[in-house]
C-alpha cells in the first residue's frame, strides 16, 4: 500500500515541532512526504477542485497534516482524483479554529477520518464535516532525548509569549535573584527551525520549571480569543523532565495529567516569584525522571501516530514497533 503524507506548513515562527512531527510520521509510516508552504489564501482553482466528487483507488492512502482547518483545502490536488485514494485522513493541529474548516471538508466525503487536538470539539467537528472524528492531542518526541540530566541549574526558564507582568526578562531575572532563584530568558531564535528546536530542547534539559501561560491569560492577535489549548510548550517541557509554571489551559489535566503544572499569579510578578520559590523548595532530583517517564508513556507523538495508522489500516513497520517498545521499557539514560 502506498501512503502519501501532505504537510501544509503555516507561515511564521513556532512550527518547528510540527515540522519534526511531519518527518517523524513519514519515517515511522514509511510514507512519501510532500510539504507545501501555506500561501495565506487558497487559490480559486484549488477551491473549485475541492467541490468535485471524490474518486477512490484501490491501494493508495493519504494523510493530510494541516496546521489549521483552512489548510484542508490544499488536499485538492490532481493526485486526489487521478489516480485517487482508497482512504484519506487529516490531522489538524490548531483545530480550535473550527469556524475556519475548509469547505472541502464539509460533508463532501473527501475525508474518511479527521484527527483533532481539541477533544471537547469532537461533536462540533463531526456535525460540521459529517466525518468520523478522533482525538490526537499535542505530543512530544521523548526518544529524541538521549540522556536526561538530573542536575538542573536553571530554576525558571521562559519559553514563548508571556503576560505583561512577566514579559520583561530583566525584571523577572531581578525578582528571581532577590529570592535566590536562577532565571533564564527565552532561548535564542535561529532562522533554521530544526536548530531552533534543538536550542529549546537543550535549555529545557537544564531547567526545573518552565514559564508558560494559557492564551486566555496571555493573548495575542494570532491566538483564539475564547478557547484555550495545550501546545508544544507544555508537552516539550514535560518530555524534557521540566514542570510548567504559569496558568495552564483547562484541557491540561486531561492531556498532560496531574502534577504536570504549577499555578502561579499571572498579574503580580512578586507574588508569582514567591510561588516559584516555594515550588523549587519542594522540587527533588526525582522530578525530571518522573515527568519524562509520564511523557514517554502518554505524550509521545508515536502513540498518536500509532492510532492514526490503525485507523488507516496500516501495519506498523518493524522499526515503528521497536520504538513503541522502547517507549514502554525506557527511552533514555537517567
Amino acid at each position: 500500500m502506498t501512503l502519501d503524507i501532505l504537510y501544509i506548513r503555516a507561515g511564521g515562527n513556532g512550527w518547528g515541532p510540527i515540522d519534526q512531527l511531519a518527518d517523524l510520521t513519514a519515517r515511522l509510516l514509511e510514507g512519501n512526504l510532500v510539504t507545501l508552504q501555506d500561501e495565506g489564501e487558497v487559490s480559486i482553482a484549488r477551491k473549485l477542485l475541492g467541490q468535485l466528487p471524490r474518486h477512490r483507488s484501490g491501494r493508495r492512502t493519504l494523510l493530510v497534516l494541516a496546521s489549521n482547518p483552512a489548510h484542508l483545502a490544499y488536499a485538492a490536488r490532481l493526485r486526489h482524483w487521478l489516480p485517487g485514494y482508497r482512504t484519506t485522513a487529516a490531522w489538524v493541529i490548531d483545530s480550535f479554529w473550527s469556524d475556519r474548516i475548509s469547505r472541502m471538508a464539509r460533508d463532501r466525503g473527501h475525508f474518511d477520518h479527521i484527527f483533532i487536538t481539541d477533544r471537547e470539539l469532537q461533536d462540533e467537528w463531526a456535525s460540521t464535516t459529517g466525518t468520523q472524528i478522533h482525538w490526537a492531542p499535542w505530543g512530544t518526541d521523548t526518544l529524541a532525548i538521549d540522556e536526561l540530566p538530573t542536575e538542573r541549574p536553571v530554576d525558571l526558564l521562559r519559553i514563548g509569549r508571556q503576560p505583561a507582568a512577566w514579559d520583561d526578562d530583566r525584571r523577572t531575572a531581578e525578582a528571581a535573584a532577590a529570592v535566590g532563584l536562577t532565571f533564564e530568558g527565552r532561548p535564542a531564535m535561529d532562522p533554521d527551525p530544526a536548530v531552533n528546536q534543538q536550542n529549546v530542547r537543550s535549555t529545557l534539559l537544564r531547567s526545573k520549571f518552565v514559564l508558560a501561560f494559557s492564551n486566555l491569560v496571555s493573548p495575542a492577535d494570532y491566538t483564539h480569543p475564547t478557547r484555550d489549548y495545550v501546545t508544544g510548550r507544555w508537552t516539550d517541557a514535560l518530555g524534557a523532565g521540566a514542570i510548567v509554571a504559569g496558568v495552564a489551559p483547562r484541557a491540561s489535566d486531561r492531556t498532560l495529567g496531574p502534577g504536570s503544572t504549577v499555578e502561579i499569579d499571572p498579574t503580580d510578578l512578586s507574588h508569582g516569584i514567591k510561588q516559584i520559590r516555594e515550588a523549587v523548595d519542594r522540587w527533588s532530583r526525582l522530578v525530571p525522571g518522573q515527568a519524562h517517564a509520564h511523557a514517554r508513556a502518554t505524550l509521545d507523538w508515536r502513540w498518536r501516530i500509532h492510532e492514526i495508522a490503525l485507523a488507516l489500516g496500516l501495519a506498523p513497520s518493524a522499526r515503528f514497533q521497536d520504538e513503541l517498545s522502547e517507549l514502554e521499557t525506557g527511552g533514555c539514560n537517567r
